[in-house]
């Protein structure tokens, strides 16, 4: 499993900036006002062969005793827990503070590893400016600078040290499902259906699951682990921390996922949370089954608006296939599972070079990529460049040029021939390079 950094540190001293050059993004807002983060972002990052998970918190002030920003500290106190190691950014150029000092105190008591990150350097005697942040008795302070880049690689490097570059993969041949989803749709209740007896607690308030829980169990010879993981509660609710830290796990129990099923409840509207994990899940590459549950007793009207629903809002999963249960009636299940099965062998399937290839040639037969001005790209052969999921590298001249609406064509025309339901499918493009490009012709 990818180890998991967390940022903390007080308001306004560089944890988002540095989080945006981790991820190489800008999933989490910038603004040169104190507490705009409350909520926690997360995402991926890579320092060389080690990747990593990554957690930008809120503010951390700890003496806080209500109201809004006593629920940050606690949401930051939640990634501690979680986390291999913290990433105490503190304010090079505004010194230090009583806070920081409060905040170091906090830290020594919950036993984590950390790394004192001392921001906004740049210009400055990188020497003369983490001197005095010895006094918080966390190690040697790291000067860097989030906004451009200084000292961030070297803290990394130390940060990762005692973290393998290749982890082992497990030998067990059992295909490992996630099931993912808002709180109280049934998670719990469908694994305890799955396996005939109650091995999970399944209760009807939000919450119960406060951590993933893996249980091995057989059906029709096949062999499955799953993982029942906590609800990802919808995002902006910072008062309702029942659980602790649970998004962080259940995005780790995604990633070491064969197959994640989504699981949505009939009885309620599809939520932009409902989409972000999915989203999560394509981004990981992970194979892909909708489940949506308590579809018994639903009239026939409500039926229909819920299909819609699910087809409207999560159009970007179009290529998973969606089944409707009742985990409590066992109905629907085995066909669930039936996807599950083919979901994952779509995304270990092996394309042969040739009849990739062949149906390529078909494709920009039937229909030709557009030009980008003069020129128009052409494309000669393709190639299985990866599996789980499945990676088609397509060679050619000026592909750089290919429209998005058009590798969403030839998506579509690779999954209908391959059979690839289930799964993300990624395109690449490779162009030859012309070495006769920029040189002037003679006449």
């Amino acid at each position: 499993m990818k180890p998991t950094l967390a940022l903390i540190g007080r308001p306004n001293v560089g944890k988002s900036t540095l989080f945006n050059r981790l991820t190489k993004s800008r999933d989490a807002i910038v603004a040169d006002f104190p507490g705009l983060t409350r909520d926690r972002h997360y995402g991926h990052g890579r320092v060389g062969d080690k990747p990593f998970l990554v957690v930008d918190t809120g503010g951390f002030e700890p003496l806080v005793k209500e109201g809004i920003l006593l629920e940050m500290a606690r949401q930051t106190r939640e990634a501690i827990f979680v986390a291999d190691a913290v990433l105490f950014i503190v304010d090079g150029r505004g010194g230090l503070t009583p806070q920081d000092r409060e905040i170091a105190d906090k830290l020594r008591r919950l036993g984590r590893p950390v790394f004192v990150a001392v921001n906004k350097t740049e210009g400055m005697n990188a020497g003369v400016a983490a001197a005095e942040f010895h006094e918080l008795g966390l190690g040697e302070p790291w000067p860097i600078s989030a906004a451009h880049g200084e000292g961030v690689r070297l803290l990394l490097e130390r940060a990762l040290a005692e973290f393998s570059a290749v982890e082992e993969e497990e030998t067990s041949a059992r295909l490992k499902i996630a099931i993912a989803g808002r709180p109280n749709v049934g998670k719990s209740t469908l694994i305890n259906t799955l396996l005939g007896e109650e091995r999970v607690i399944a209760f009807d308030r939000p919450g119960t699951t406060r951590d993933a829980i893996a249980v091995d169990f057989t059906r029709n010879g096949r062999e499955y682990s799953l993982i029942d993981t906590a609800g990802l509660r919808k995002k902006g609710k910072v008062f309702e921390t029942v659980e602790k830290f649970s998004v962080l796990k259940t995005l780790q129990s995604i990633e070491g996922a064969n197959v994640v099923i989504l699981m949505l409840d009939a009885r309620q509207d599809i939520s932009d949370q409902d989409a972000h994990i999915a989203d999560f899940a394509l981004q990981s590459g992970r194979a892909l089954t909708i489940a949506v549950n308590k579809w018994d007793g639903l009239d026939s009207y409500a039926r229909t608006q819920i299909r819609a629903a699910v087809e409207r809002k999560l159009k970007f999963l179009e290529f998973a296939r969606a089944h409707f249960i009742s985990a409590r009636e066992n109905t629907g299940i085995d066909k669930l599972l039936v996807s599950v099965d083919k979901a994952y062998a779509a995304a270990t399937a092996k394309l042969a070079t040739p009849k990739l290839t062949r149906v390529l040639a078909d494709a920009v037969l039937r229909q030709s990529p557009p030009r980008h001005g003069a020129i128009r790209p052409k494309m000669r052969y393709a190639h299985q460049g990866g599996m789980n999921p499945p990676v088609i590298v397509i060679h050619g001249n000026a592909l750089e040029h290919v429209p998005e609406s058009y590798r969403r064509y030839l998506e579509n025309i690779f999954r209908e021939v391959f059979r690839l339901q289930g799964t993300p499918l990624r395109i690449q493009f490779n162009s030859s390079h012309n070495p006769y490009a920029g040189q002037k012709t003679e006449d």
